[in-house]
């Protein structure tokens, strides 16, 4: 009795209603997911076999599609002009929670699932940032709390967002752009990682564009004087951004490549082109970084006699924590647990750790729960926009051996195999007891929205970084 009586006056504090049934409720949902493990993993090794890249993910984005409406949700294709792009929806009224899911995949780099470096031959993509893990995970959960949802014929609508393009494509801001996300109360998502955590973290506001400058072609040896090199005008540029560099806030990052510079060295390249990102915590400097970017581009094509254009591919704002949202989603992850290793995954993991740096690897990390904090990463997202129009929360778990980084072999080793699937199955739990928590106290959502307006400021206009662009589809062909 007295415990009933501490729960309710806990729970009027929270501004929460209580719910006598939610162990109940918690044990039942990471039952049927554990029960599901050998199709979400299945799901999930498609994923990373298909390694498809952004914009170009028809075969994985139709698998999610088809996996979503067996299970009962409506499919919408081609959202925001993007052909891979798809919602999943189910259930009726409010609120309305939505997970995401990414399943692009990187060019450049490729690993088999074993834990010595071995690429597999004829292939140039792999799923190196584990999105196929993400991917499956956040289908797992959306098909999760749909479960719930008709057992407990509760009100309320989940709905999964399949984005494309997430690495360097920006997704999800075209799905922003066009208001799909207006309705959505709240937005919950996750990626893999090395490590088990709920941060409330911001990110790095990312632009980036194609620089195309073309000259004048001739004989290299014979009449040089009557060409303009278009590779000249990149190394002009280039060079010029990096003595900049000396100049610039120290939050910021930039990096490129040379996409084309040239065929033959006795030809002067009348074409190249130069990739280039920008990044910084905040937005509005971004910009003004940018544009210095953007002169030292005009000045090489006029220093080398050359023509420039440019295209915009992508612009990420960066991500807006909510400390309530993250506070709840932590809580769920502690109950969840982290990922404990079989004797056959721990030898996996101590063999394939011999490639990390020294001291990289600590076997307890993949089981701990990291505690929950504010905090910042140098990375990027497309998660970010989102974040700026709807209170959003995320988490990383132990998918990847610890001491792992993202976009390495290592990481397309372990997201191949089931330390990979346990990590995806930790984020699915966690992720289902959370929208399933949110959907039975709409006053935490109300919380969420109340700092989520505190943060973003009553004089916040949202503008894509982007601009009007259409989705660049062809930017990884």
């Amino acid at each position: 009795m007295l415990r009933a009586v501490l729960t309710i006056a806990l729970s009027l504090l929270l501004c929460v209603k209580p719910s006598f049934s939610q162990d109940n409720v918690t044990d039942t949902i990471i039952a049927e997911l554990a029960s599901r493990k050998t199709t979400i993993s299945n799901l999930s090794d498609q994923l990373w076999d298909l390694a498809e890249l952004g914009y170009l993910e028809q075969k994985s984005s139709v698998l999610l599609q088809q996996t979503l409406r067996n299970e009962g949700f409506d499919i919408e294709v081609g959202v925001a002009g993007i052909p891979t792009a798809f919602i999943a929806s189910f259930g009726s009224g409010a609120p309305v929670i939505a997970i995401m899911g990414e399943f692009d995949a990187l060019p450049g780099i490729n690993q088999a699932a074993t834990p010595r470096q071995q690429p597999i031959e004829g292939k140039s993509t792999a799923q190196a940032c584990g999105h196929n893990l993400f991917g499956a995970g956040s289908a797992a959960a959306a098909i999760a709390v749909k479960d719930w949802l008709s057992r407990s014929g509760h009100q309320g609508t989940i709905r999964f967002y399949g984005t494309p393009a997430e690495e360097g494509g920006s997704g999800k801001v075209y799905l922003v752009r066009a208001g799909l996300f207006d309705d959505v109360d709240t937005v919950l998502h996750w990626h893999p990682g090395a490590r088990n955590s709920a941060d409330a973290e911001t990110s790095m506001a990312n632009k980036s564009a194609k620089f195309r400058f073309k000259g004048i072609s001739s004989h290299a040896a014979k009449s040089p004087e009557q060409g303009r090199s278009a590779l000249d005008a990149v190394e002009a540029m280039n060079f010029m951004v990096n003595l900049m560099r000396e100049h610039l806030p120290q939050e910021t990052r930039i990096h490129y490549v040379i996409t084309d510079g040239g065929v033959a060295p006795n030809v002067v390249p009348n074409y190249a082109e130069s990739f280039y990102y920008v990044r910084h915590p905040n937005a509005e400097v971004l910009q003004t970084i940018w544009d210095r970017v953007i002169k030292t581009a005009e000045a090489a094509a006029l220093g080398t006699g050359t023509t420039l254009d440019f295209e915009i591919i992508h612009g990420n704002h960066s991500t807006l924590p909510n400390i309530i949202l993250g506070e709840l989603m932590h809580r769920n992850l502690s109950i969840v647990g982290g990922v404990n290793y079989s004797p056959a995954e721990a030898a996996f993991a101590e063999e394939l750790a011999l490639s990390l740096p020294d001291g990289a690897y600590s076997p307890d990390i993949a089981m701990t729960i990291q505690p929950f904090k504010q905090g910042h990463t140098m990375g990027s997202t497309d998660v970010g926009d989102v974040s700026w129009n709807v209170p959003t929360a995320g988490l990383r778990t132990a998918t990847f051996v610890p001491g792992t980084g993202l976009h390495s072999w290592q990481a397309v080793a372990a997201g191949g195999m089931s330390i990979g699937h346990k990590g995806l199955m930790v984020a699915a739990k966690t992720m289902a007891l959370t929208a399933v928590e949110l959907m039975q106290n709409p006053a935490i959502i109300e919380r969420a929205k109340v700092e989520f307006e505190q943060r973003r400021g009553i004089n916040f206009k949202y503008e894509a970084l982007l601009g009007d662009r259409t989705p660049p589809l062809d930017y990884r062909k």
